[in-house]
C-alpha cells in the first residue's frame, strides 16, 4: 500500500540575497564569509525567536517554516531592519540585502524538505520582491494585518511562473508609508550630501528670530540650486530648532554627511554671521568664517557662505544664475513672515489671510519683490481653491501675480512651481509641463516641488510615477509638512492602494485636514462603509460649503477617468453632491 502523504499547513518564508553572482564576482571568499557571519549572528537568532525552522539554506537563499504567519511576517521585519543596520558601516558595493517572499498555505512534507504549492508561492513572491522588500500573498495578509505594527502597499493581483491561479500580492512596510525608511538606514547619495541647521539667534531681541529662520532658508534655497549637492530641505532640518544636537546624530538621521552650522545677531543696522562646516562622520570642522557686515549687504554674505561651501565639498563650480532680491529689509523681513506662513501649508483660513495682508505690505514697499509676488499668488489661490474667499478674482490675480513673478525672476525655482501649478488649473498642460521642467533645471533638490508635481501626475492618470516623486521628496525631506502625507494618501488612492492611502491618511500630523475626504474615500471604496461615513461627516462638519460636483470642476485633472474615480469615492463616502 502506498504511503500517505503527509501534510500540513505553514507559513513559507523564502529570502535570497540581492546581487549574489555580482558580490561573488567582487570577492567571492568574502562574500561566503560575510554570509555565514549574517547566517550566525543574524538568521539563526531571528528564526529562533520567532519559533522558526530553517528548513534548507542554498546558496544566497533560506526557506524558513513558521506555524504562524504573524511570526513568520514580523521574523522578515526583523531581519531586513537587522540587515540595513548591519549594512550601515559598509560601502554600497559590500552591502547585502535581501528580498523576501511569505506565504501561507499547503505543504507537502517529505524527511526534513517541503513541498507544494505553499512552498512555490513563497518563492516566487521572493522573487517579485525588490530589494530590502518583504511580498506577501493575501492568505498572509488576511492573518497579519491588524496584528503587527506594519502597513501595507496592495499590489493587485499578479501571475506568477508555474502557479495556476494569480496570486493577490501585498507589500510589507514596518511603519507607514509616508514616513520613509528607518532614519539609521538612509544610505548616504552619491552627491556630497548636506543639511543646513537652523542658525542660532543671538540678538537681544526674540522677534529676531524670523530674520535668522530666514537667512537659514535662504542658504538652504542657494546650496539646493547647486546640481551637485544633495541638500536636505527647510521643513526637516527645522525640526532640529531649539534642540540640544549631537551632529552625527542628526546627519544619520538625515542621511547627509555634512552640516552647516551658524549664528546671528542683528543690531543697530548691522549683522555678524557666524558659520561652521562639519563633516559629521569624519567630525572635522571643513571651513569657519564670521561676517561683519552693514544690514543691506546680508545677501552678498549669503551669496559668500553658499560659494564657500560649494567649493569646499564639490570644488569650483559656474554658479547657479543670481536670485532677485528684495531692496528693503523691511519687505524682506514680511515676506520671511509670510513665507514661513506658507510653507506650513496649513491652509487655514487666518493663516491665509494673514499672508495675503503681509505680502501686500511687502510688495507697497519694494513693487519688483518677486519672491513676495509668488506667495502672494499662491496665498489667493489657496483662498479661491480653499473657499475662503471663493472669488473668481483671487484665481485670476493669483495666475497674474505668478506670471509676473516669473518675469522679474525667472531663476528662482520656486516661482516657475507656482506657475506651473497654477496653469495647471486652467488646463494649460503643456506650459504647467514646461514650468515645472524649468523649477528642476534650476533646482534639482526641490522637495515640494516635486511633491505639487506629484499631485498632478496622480491627477493625470500617472500614479505610479506620482508616488516615486514622493519617495524622492521623502529623502530630501525627511521630516516633511504634514501636507506630504495628503498628496502621498492621494496618490495611493489613485492607484487604487487604498489600504496605504489609509495608512498615510491617518497619520497624525494631517488627519484633521481636508485630506479627510480621501480618507473617507479610501474606506468607502475598502467597503469598510460605517468609517468611510464617518470620516465623511467629519470632513462635511469642517468644510459646510464643500461639494463634490464644484470640486470636480475646479480640477487639475487631464484624465475623465481618475477625476471619474476620485467623485464615486467621496459619493459612496457620503459628501455632498
Amino acid at each position: 500500500m502506498q504511503d500517505r502523504v503527509k501534510r500540513r499547513l505553514a507559513a513559507i518564508l523564502a529570502a535570497d540575497v540581492v546581487g549574489y553572482s555580482r558580490h561573488m564576482e567582487l570577492d567571492e571568499v568574502g562574500t561566503l564569509a560575510a554570509l555565514k557571519t549574517r547566517r550566525r549572528e543574524i538568521v539563526s537568532p531571528l528564526v529562533a525567536k520567532h519559533d522558526g525552522r530553517v528548513v534548507k539554506v542554498m546558496g544566497d537563499g533560506l526557506l524558513v517554516e513558521f506555524a504562524s504567519a504573524v511570526n513568520a511576517v514580523q521574523c522578515a521585519i526583523d531581519l531586513q531592519q537587522s540587515f540595513a543596520e548591519a549594512n550601515l558601516s559598509l560601502p554600497a558595493a559590500r552591502r547585502i540585502v535581501l528580498r523576501i517572499g511569505i506565504n501561507l498555505g499547503d505543504i507537502i512534507i517529505e524527511g526534513t524538505d517541503l513541498y507544494g504549492d505553499g512552498v512555490n508561492i513563497a518563492a516566487r513572491l521572493e522573487s517579485l520582491a525588490e530589494a530590502g522588500d518583504i511580498c506577501v500573498s493575501a492568505s498572509v495578509y488576511d492573518q497579519v494585518r491588524r496584528k503587527l505594527d506594519a502597513s501595507f502597499d496592495d499590489l493587485g493581483s499578479k501571475a506568477l511562473k508555474n502557479i495556476a491561479e494569480p496570486v493577490h500580492v501585498y507589500r510589507v512596510r514596518s511603519q507607514p508609508a509616508a514616513v520613509g525608511p528607518e532614519p539609521d538606514s538612509l544610505p548616504l547619495p552619491s552627491k556630497p550630501s548636506i543639511a543646513v541647521l537652523p542658525f542660532t539667534n543671538m540678538s537681544a531681541e526674540a522677534e529676531q528670530d524670523v530674520f535668522t529662520d530666514g537667512l537659514t532658508e535662504d542658504l538652504i534655497t542657494d546650496l539646493s540650486r547647486n546640481a551637485g549637492l544633495f541638500v536636505i530641505a527647510r521643513h526637516s532640518t527645522f525640526a532640529y530648532k531649539g534642540k540640544s544636537l549631537d551632529v552625527r546624530q542628526v546627519a544619520r538621521d538625515l542621511g547627509v554627511r555634512y552640516l552647516l552650522e551658524g549664528s546671528a545677531r542683528r543690531a543697530a543696522g548691522r549683522v555678524r554671521v557666524n558659520v561652521q562646516l562639519i563633516d559629521a562622520i569624519g567630525g572635522d570642522h571643513l571651513w569657519a568664517e564670521r561676517f561683519d557686515r552693514g544690514l543691506d549687504d546680508i545677501f552678498a554674505v549669503q551669496d559668500e557662505v553658499t560659494g564657500k561651501i560649494v567649493e569646499a565639498l564639490v570644488g569650483r563650480l559656474t554658479a547657479p544664475p543670481a536670485r532677485n532680491r528684495p531692496t528693503s529689509i523691511e519687505a524682506y523681513d514680511l515676506c520671511v513672515r509670510a513665507r514661513t506662513l506658507s510653507l506650513s501649508m496649513s491652509g487655514s483660513p487666518e493663516a491665509v489671510r494673514e499672508c495675503i495682508v503681509l505680502l501686500k505690505q511687502a510688495i507697497a514697499i519694494d513693487p519688483d519683490y518677486a519672491e513676495a509676488m509668488r506667495w502672494l499668488a499662491f496665498n489667493l489661490w489657496s483662498s479661491w481653491s480653499n473657499d475662503i474667499d471663493a472669488v473668481g478674482e483671487n484665481r485670476r490675480s493669483s495666475l497674474e501675480l505668478a506670471q509676473r513673478a516669473v518675469t522679474l525672476d525667472p531663476n528662482d525655482a520656486a516661482n516657475h512651481w507656482i506657475l506651473g501649478y497654477l496653469l495647471a488649473y486652467e488646463h494649460r498642460w503643456a506650459e504647467s509641463d514646461a514650468e515645472f521642467a524649468a523649477t528642476f533645471a534650476l533646482d534639482p533638490n526641490y522637495a515640494d516641488a516635486m511633491v505639487m508635481c506629484a499631485e498632478l501626475a496622480a491627477m493625470a492618470g500617472r500614479p505610479a510615477e506620482a508616488i516615486e516623486l514622493i519617495k524622492k521628496a521623502f529623502r530630501l525631506n525627511p521630516h516633511p509638512a504634514a501636507w506630504y502625507y495628503w498628496e502621498l494618501g492621494l496618490a495611493h488612492y489613485a492607484a487604487r492602494q487604498y489600504e496605504a492611502a489609509v495608512d498615510a491618511l491617518r497619520i497624525d500630523a494631517t488627519y484633521r485636514t481636508g485630506s479627510r475626504r480621501i480618507l473617507a474615500a479610501s474606506l468607502a471604496q475598502l467597503e469598510r462603509a460605517e468609517e468611510a461615513r464617518r470620516e465623511g461627516a467629519l470632513f462635511m462638519a469642517s468644510n459646510p460649503h464643500f461639494s463634490v460636483g464644484r470640486w470636480a470642476a475646479t480640477q487639475p485633472a487631464r484624465e475623465a477617468a481618475t477625476l471619474q474615480h476620485f467623485v464615486e469615492g467621496y459619493l459612496k463616502a457620503g459628501l455632498a453632491e
